[in-house]
């Protein structure tokens, strides 16, 4: 059981790091390239925004029942 969280938390860890690192700081997707202005989010900058939420809720619980198996 230890094993496997420490697996799946590594695996979360990971994508929590890529989703962060792929959300771009103040600016939307779509206004990296050049297209019109919008502070709303939409596609996949609030599927990303959402994601990002998601992965580190799931790291906190993950690392909460390590520390209550180990």
């Amino acid at each position: 059981m230890r094993d496997f969280l420490i697996v799946l938390q590594i695996i979360v860890s990971l994508l929590f790091v890529g989703a962060i690192l792929i959300q771009t700081k103040g600016t939307g997707f779509g206004r990296s390239w050049g297209a019109s202005s919008s502070f709303a989010r939409r596609g996949i900058e609030r599927l990303v925004f959402r994601a990002t939420f998601v992965l580190g809720a799931l790291f906190i619980l993950l690392a909460t029942a390590l520390i209550v198996f180990y």
